[in-house]
């Protein structure tokens, strides 16, 4: 077996691996999950997992064409939690391909070498008639609803759904939760500009 045959073979059996843990909540708390028993859901996950693992490099998600977007790191407006910073790549908007994420989450830390940790994966469709009142179109992946609608968290973003996976990092919510009660955002300074847009779910 080649070391590259090796490698991917690895990747895999640790998607799945992770896809499986999904079904127990962390620290005993639930959330959304996907039916162990669905093969397709399973087979999805670890293909998520396993194409976004080069990734885990933030200058490779760049050269894919993945532009930090947005709020920096925002903040639960409606209770506990956080996510990381957007670097959106808009020719996946609206995939619903686990191998197309819309959106990579980095970590608002950097390590010694100044780079950020990817922690989530993510994927973004917009509201067909964008009234956040009527949900009739609303995606699935894995098994899973979208959250949504909600409204646009930057400038010309529509109303849209979207749909997380906590593939990188630890949420005791649950791996498909939109927030991490264990995260929060920096302090803003009163002279930041405001609180910026509230990721609306």
């Amino acid at each position: 077996m080649s070391p590259h045959v090796r490698k991917t073979a690895l990747v895999i059996t640790a998607a799945v691996s992770l896809g499986l843990a999904a079904v127990v909540p962390a620290h005993g708390v639930e959330g959304p999950a996907p039916d162990p028993r669905d093969a397709k859901a399973m087979r999805d996950m670890a293909t998520a997992i396993a194409v976004t693992a080069k990734y885990a490099d933030e200058r490779a998600a760049l050269k894919d064409g993945y532009v930090p977007h947005g709020e920096q790191c925002m903040t639960n407006p409606f209770g506990v939690g956080a996510m990381g910073y957007h670097y959106v790549k808009q020719a996946n908007w609206g995939s619903k391909d686990p191998a197309r994420p819309t959106a990579l989450l980095y970590s608002k830390d950097k390590d010694r070498n100044g780079r950020r940790k990817l922690e989530t994966v993510e994927w973004m469709a917009t509201d067909r008639d964008q009234d956040l009142k009527t949900s009739d179109d609303r995606p699935s992946m894995f098994g899973l609803p979208f959250d949504g609608p909600m409204p646009g968290h930057w400038a010309g973003m529509p109303k849209h759904y979207d749909l997380h996976m906590w593939a990188y990092k630890e949420n005791p919510a649950g791996r498909f939760h939109n927030w991490n009660p264990a995260l929060t955002c920096p302090r803003k300074s009163p002279t930041a500009g405001g609180a910026g847009h509230p990721h609306g779910h």
